[in-house]
C-alpha cells in the first residue's frame, strides 16, 4: 500500500453520484480516472487514496462550486458504506454509532481518523481527513461530515442538526450553503473539523436499533481492520485485551508478549501516537461496557466480570470516569426515553 493509503472501493459510488447531480456524466468521469466498474461492485476491493483525492480536486474544477461536495448527503446508501453502513443503522443510540465510525473509519479510508468524545456540552465527534493543510483537505471534510449528518438524521429524524460545527477551512466568500445544510453556528478557520451533538440528541435510544446484529457487525469489523492494518498497533492490543478481559485486568507485560513485543517497545510505540497503556484498556473498557449494557439480558454484576473487575463498585467508578455517569443511568436512558 503506497503512502496515500487507500478508499473502500464502493465508497466511490457515493462520489460518482455526487458528480453526477452536479450535471457531469458519471460514466464518462470514471473513465477518465481508470477506474474499472466490476471494482466499484467488489466490496472487498480498495483503491489509492491519492486517486480519491484527483477525483475531488477533479470535481471541483469542472464543477466550480466550493460547496459542491456538501451534496454527498443527498447521494450515500448504507451498502456503500459496507459492513459499517449497516452496523451503524444498527446502533443503539448516534453517540454509539460514532464510537463505531471512531474505531473502524479506517476501513472507509485508511488516513482518515474520527474522535469521538463525551463532553460537558455534547458529543463531539472530531475529524481528520490525514492530508494536512493539502488543498483537497476541506472537500474532503465537506464530503464526509456531510454524510456522518445525513447518516444521523437517517437514524435520528430528519430535523436533527448539530449544536455547532467547527471546520478549518477559511470562511467561503458565501458560507450561506454550510449553514444551510448544517443548520447551527458554524466557526471557519478552526484549529480541527468537528460537529457537536446534544447529549440528550446523541443518547437517545434509536427505533431503529438491533443490538445483537450490532455486535456480531462489530466483531466482522474487528475482523477486517485486523486484516487491513497489521501495523495498527492501537488495534492489535484492543483485540488482545478483549481476549483476556474476562480472565481480570490484562497486564502491559502479557500483552506486548501476545503481541510479539517487549513491554517498552509496546509502550514506546503507544507513546508515540500520544496514548499510554492505561488509556488504551480503559478505552476497551469503556467501548465494551457500553455494548454489554445496552443488551437488557445482561445485569450489571454480569457486566462487571466480563469486563475484569472485581466488585461493581469499581466498574461503577470507572464508568463514571469515563462517561460522566453511572451504568444504571445510562441504561435507564433507553427506560424514560
Amino acid at each position: 500500500m503506497d503512502e496515500s493509503g487507500s478508499t473502500l472501493a464502493t465508497v466511490w459510488l457515493i462520489l460518482l453520484r455526487l458528480v453526477e447531480v452536479h450535471g457531469i456524466d458519471p460514466e464518462q468521469f470514471r473513465k477518465t480516472l481508470g477506474v474499472a466498474p466490476e471494482t466499484l461492485r467488489d466490496v472487498q476491493a480498495r483503491l489509492p487514496g491519492r486517486l480519491a483525492d484527483i477525483a475531488l480536486s477533479l470535481a471541483a474544477a469542472e464543477i466550480g462550486d466550493e460547496a459542491f461536495a456538501l451534496r454527498a448527503a443527498e447521494c450515500w446508501h448504507p451498502s456503500n458504506l459496507g459492513t459499517m453502513g449497516y452496523a451503524w443503522l444498527s446502533s443503539r443510540t448516534l453517540h454509539t454509532g460514532l464510537k463505531r465510525m471512531e474505531r473502524f473509519s479506517r476501513i472507509l479510508g485508511s488516513r482518515i481518523r474520527c474522535r469521538c468524545s463525551q463532553e460537558c456540552d455534547g458529543v463531539r465527534l472530531g475529524f481528520d481527513h490525514g492530508r494536512g493543510d493539502a488543498a483537497v483537505g476541506p472537500l474532503l471534510t465537506d464530503f464526509s461530515l456531510s454524510i456522518l449528518i445525513a447518516m444521523c438524521r437517517v437514524n435520528a429524524g430528519h430535523s436533527l442538526s448539530p449544536v455547532s460545527v467547527q471546520l478549518r477551512r477559511p470562511e467561503p466568500a458565501n458560507p450561506e450553503p454550510w449553514h444551510a445544510f448544517f443548520g447551527c453556528p458554524i466557526a471557519f478557520g478552526e484549529p480541527a473539523d468537528a460537529f457537536l451533538l446534544a447529549s440528550e440528541v446523541a443518547n437517545a435510544p434509536l427505533p431503529s436499533a438491533n443490538i445483537p446484529l450490532a455486535n456480531t457487525f462489530d466483531t466482522f469489523l474487528s475482523e477486517q481492520l485486523a486484516g487491513l492494518f497489521a501495523d495498527d498497533i492501537v488495534s492489535r492490543c484492543k483485540t488482545t485485551i478483549l481476549q483476556h478481559l474476562t480472565s481480570g485486568m490484562p497486564s502491559a507485560p502479557a500483552v506486548a508478549h501476545s503481541l510479539g513485543l517487549s513491554q517498552r517497545s509496546l509502550q514506546r510505540r503507544l507513546a508515540a501516537l500520544g496514548l499510554t497503556f492505561q488509556s488504551v484498556v480503559d478505552e476497551t473498557r469503556h467501548e465494551l461496557a457500553r455494548r454489554y449494557l445496552d443488551d437488557p439480558g445482561k445485569s450489571i454484576t454480569e457486566i462487571t466480570f466480563l469486563l475484569g473487575f472485581s466488585e461493581q463498585s469499581a466498574f461503577t467508578r470507572a464508568f463514571r470516569r469515563w462517561s460522566g455517569m453511572a451504568p444504571s443511568s445510562y441504561r435507564g436512558i433507553a427506560v424514560t426515553a
